[in-house]
């Protein structure tokens, strides 16, 4: 079983409209609703790859009862725990004649001690029976900047690799509980490191404690810095579309590879086929299967001569 962590789910809704216009009436063509948050967008795409997943973290409200519905629809195992707030919405506005979208992200609900109390127990629990877990996304109020690495050292403590995908104070601290990767996109790599060499950047994060760093590069692919040595995985070519939850993707992508051994050119041809086949889903969490299966086995991997 793999474990995700969302401590700050959402709803994500998406609108579609012919063209986005600031300052004006837009008349929405199609709306969707999904589960969301990063790793319950990770969740889903493990599922779809076929790997039994748990999703833990927190869900209240209306809004959460109506992610849990969605959820119940799919084939991930729900294990989020009830709070007292309503769980956030994120609004994607997809402008479709130029292939922008436009986010908009609530804060999430508060949690209490009580609650978070709860959360570790369950966390606890699942982390007996895990493979492997992914800690995603930002955090809602109430909970300590120092939460990840929290949870790292107890997933190190209960043998269970470590996949760690935030941003900001969260990851720095996480970085230093020692995760098995770490996975920032390249902005964020830049704003921990300040190097914006994604190479060099890659290579400071794992310094501050990371055993592996798989960075995010966009359109580029992936870099990854790891004791083995240092990858670049990229696209044959760019894909048009809605780049919301690629890079989540991408975490599905690393995280099925290392429970199923693939060496890391394998892990990151993985990572970039599905970010990319992402990009051209109706939305996050989801990805064209069709263009996986294209681009699968044309993603370009470069191996960098310097040592990782």
């Amino acid at each position: 079983m793999i474990l995700t962590v969302t401590l700050n789910a959402a709803l994500d809704i998406t609108y579609r409209v012919p063209r986005l216009r600031p300052h004006a009436t837009n008349r929405i063509t199609e709306v969707s609703e999904r589960p969301g948050g990063k790793g319950l967008n990770v969740a889903r795409v493990l599922a779809a790859l076929g790997h039994r997943t748990v999703a833990t973290g927190f869900a209240g409200g209306g809004t959460g009862e109506a992610l849990r519905a969605l959820l119940a629809e799919t084939a991930v195992t729900d294990a989020l725990v009830p709070v007292g707030g309503a769980t956030r919405r994120t609004v994607a506005v997809a402008d479709t004649a130029t292939g922008d979208t436009t986010q908009l992200n609530e804060p999430g609900p508060v949690v209490t001690p009580a609650e978070w109390d709860t959360f570790l127990g369950t966390y606890r629990e699942l982390l007996g029976e895990a493979q492997a877990v992914a800690l995603c996304g930002s955090l809602p109020p109430g909970v300590p900047v120092d939460v990840y690495a929290r949870l790292t050292r107890a997933a190190r403590s209960a043998g269970v690799p470590v996949l760690l995908d935030t941003s900001g104070e969260p990851l720095r601290r996480g970085l230093a509980a020692r995760p098995d990767l770490a996975k920032p996109n390249a902005d964020e790599l830049a704003a921990l490191t300040g190097s914006t060499e994604p190479l060099r950047a890659a290579r400071d994060a794992r310094r501050r404690g990371a055993h592996a760093v798989a960075a995010s590069l966009g359109p580029a692919g992936m870099l990854a810095v790891t004791a083995a040595g240092a990858w670049q995985a990229a696209p044959p070519r760019r894909i048009a579309g809605n780049p919301t939850g690629a890079g989540d993707s991408a975490v599905a992508g690393l995280l099925s590879g290392l429970v199923e051994q693939l060496s890391w050119p394998e892990r990151l041809t993985r990572a970039v086929a599905l970010s990319a086949a992402t990009v051209r889903a109706p939305a996050a969490g989801e990805f064209d299967p069709a263009t996986y299966e294209e681009l699968l086995p044309r993603v370009v991997v470069t191996g960098h001569p310097t040592a990782a």
